[in-house]
């Protein structure tokens, strides 16, 4: 190990980084919300103080939903804050470490131990809380990384770049925004939660809506209706069989996932009374889009799979299939880049051990980052198990593994003066 590479280990403050998490997890940083604009406004100050050079701007929403591959989003949004710092250095960043401010909500409260998910709760060497593993485990140690550079006086060669991002979980917002601004690098590192493992690719995932018409009667006389929930359920089986086709025959790299592309019905809604039948029901869901494929062709299957279901009924009315909110396309790091093994090699320095290379089933950021000619992969601390659920955790121990991983492939592929 090189005399900068160990100045800038020995300038990671465990300790200010597991207090640094437990009061970024505080914030209740829900996706739209004023705590994600507060959270932004928070971190570019401690980027500042990290002696980076910060560019704070206010989002011009409607100029990015015009844009030609904006990603949509879902939640409900009145503002938006990009943060995209750099420190000094020659041309462009050798690096940018990227990670999303914003959480999912927290769902029924009284499933969460405690009952408040932003408590940030420690139990030995795990800390509990909405966001703590996805992913603000991972935005904490980007920033811990910045620090230690700035404690150990070692003067990178390249620029590193640190960005923060909103609305990842509904669509991709943030970064689609940051990387409209012209923030680039020569590669990215997503600290998504990897349990150690090194992604280099993702699976994507379109938000659907499907309507499905029935016909009103009195719930006493209900042989004179049709049952729009009754109708439904031969969709919902075409669905579970469309999903069985897509999941036949997947890549290697998901090895050990035995459906990467899955296809789930997250909501449904219909009647207005209890007596009556019940005239409309309205799915939403997700489909997963397979590894290099256009989700326009992906759409297109969902939709012809929804119109050849054998039901009378729905021959006459045919249900209606939309595509709002977040819509994310798969994406990977090109085959046979250096930052694979640049990373591997970190991580094994680090922690004695060479991590899996791996693919997710999820849409993230990387396919954004990757159509903006940044290759780009995930490690970061976290297990994708526990996120958004009432038992989200994060072990300290993944924490500070990967912040000193992060840390050396910094000083390694950005160079020191």
């Amino acid at each position: 190990m090189s005399d900068a590479e160990a100045r800038v280990l020995n300038a990671i403050d465990a300790a200010e980084t597991v207090q640094l998490l437990a009061e970024t997890v505080r914030v209740p940083s829900i996706t739209g919300t004023d705590a994600e604009s507060d959270l932004q406004h928070r971190f570019a100050r401690l980027l500042t103080e990290a002696g980076m050079d910060v560019d704070v701007w206010k989002l011009d929403l409607a100029d990015l939903a015009g844009r030609p591959g904006f990603p949509g989003t879902e939640a409900p949004r009145t503002e938006g804050y990009g943060v995209a710092a750099v420190t000094a250095g020659e041309g462009p960043p050798a690096l940018a470490l990227q990670a999303h401010v914003d959480v999912v909500p927290t769902g029924d409260l009284a499933k969460w131990a405690g009952s408040d998910p932003f408590a940030a709760r420690i139990t030995g060497e795990v800390l509990h809380g909405r966001g703590a593993c996805d992913m603000k485990a991972g935005l904490v140690a980007n920033l811990a990384v910045a620090r230690a550079l700035r404690r150990s006086g070692v003067r990178l060669a390249r620029p590193l770049a640190v960005h923060c991002v909103i609305s990842e979980e509904d669509g991709g917002l943030g970064a689609f925004a940051t990387l409209a601004r012209g923030h680039t690098a020569e590669a990215a590192v997503i600290t998504e939660p990897t349990s150690g493992a090194v992604i280099t690719a993702n699976a994507g995932a379109l938000t659907f809506r499907l309507e499905i018409a029935g016909r009103a009667a009195h719930g006493a006389t209900r042989l004179e209706g049709v049952n729009a929930i009754e109708v439904f359920w031969p969709v919902f089986e075409a669905i579970r069989h469309l999903e069985a086709e897509r999941n036949s025959d997947v890549p290697g790299i998901f090895a050990g996932n035995p459906m990467p592309y899955p296809i789930e019905v997250g909501a449904v809604r219909a009647g207005d009374w209890a007596s009556s039948v019940p005239d409309l029901l309205i799915a939403e869901g997700r489909l997963g889009v397979r590894l290099d494929e256009d989700p326009a062709l992906a759409r297109a299957a969902f939709e012809e799979t929804i119109a050849g279901v054998a039901h009378p009924w729905l021959r006459e009315h045919p249900p209606v299939v939309t595509w709002p909110g977040g819509q994310f396309a798969s994406g990977r790091l090109p085959a046979g880049h250096a930052l694979l093994g640049e990373v591997t090699r970190a991580v094994a320095d680090v922690t004695g051990r060479a991590p899996a290379e791996s693919a997710a089933p999820y849409g993230s950021d990387l396919r954004l980052y990757a159509a903006g000619g940044i290759p780009t992969l995930h490690y970061g601390p976290g297990d994708v198990r526990f996120a958004h659920a009432p038992r989200e955790q994060v072990e300290l121990r993944e924490l500070h593994e990967v912040t000193r991983a992060l840390a050396l492939l910094t000083v390694r592929r950005c160079g020191t003066l």
